[in-house]
């Protein structure tokens, strides 16, 4: 058993244990002022209240997307829940480009998603919050979109799908 640190855990413990907790793969998606659509794969995304309907994601201050989510222009954002068949987007997302022609790109209530998820939110940005080396990014649910497609899901550093029908 190890002693509990004060000054919190390093980075290598913090990655290796929270790996371990199973999470779907979202792609963030906004509009920067110029009206270029820019695109990042998160893992850090929750549902926060039911009643108003807010969830929240988590973006390194040193992503590009963070300095588009931060601007005073960017009042929406998008999450959208991969599906098990779209790891090329969550690589492409992630800093390892395919053709940009196989991103699936649509509306959704004015707004750019990805097309073919399990599901897709339109947030309006409600609350910006300091995370330490990451920004928390609180929205407003304005508009979803879902399907009955199985999750992409990550766990360990690696890719997974569900391994049958869930459980309740």
């Amino acid at each position: 058993m190890t002693q509990a640190n004060p000054q919190g855990i390093g980075p290598e413990d913090f990655r290796f244990t929270l790996g371990r907790f199973a999470s779907g793969v979202t792609i963030i998606t906004a509009r920067s002022a110029d009206g270029a659509v820019h695109g990042m794969t998160a893992s850090a995304f929750v549902s926060v209240s039911l009643n108003p309907p807010l969830i929240l994601v988590s973006v390194d201050k040193r992503a590009r997307m963070h300095e588009v989510l931060m601007s005073e222009s960017t009042q929406q954002f998008g999450v959208n829940i991969l599906a098990q068949d779209q790891v090329h987007l969550s690589n492409h997302f992630a800093g390892r480009p395919g053709p940009e022609e196989a991103v699936p790109w649509r509306e959704q209530a004015g707004f750019p998603v990805l097309g073919d998820t399990v599901a897709s939110l339109v947030c309006h940005k409600s609350q910006v919050l300091d995370g330490g080396d990451h920004t928390l990014f609180l929205g407003l649910i304005t508009s979803t979109e879902y399907s009955d497609k199985e999750p992409l899901l990550y766990f360990k550093g690696k890719y997974g799908t569900l391994a049958g029908e869930p459980q309740s």
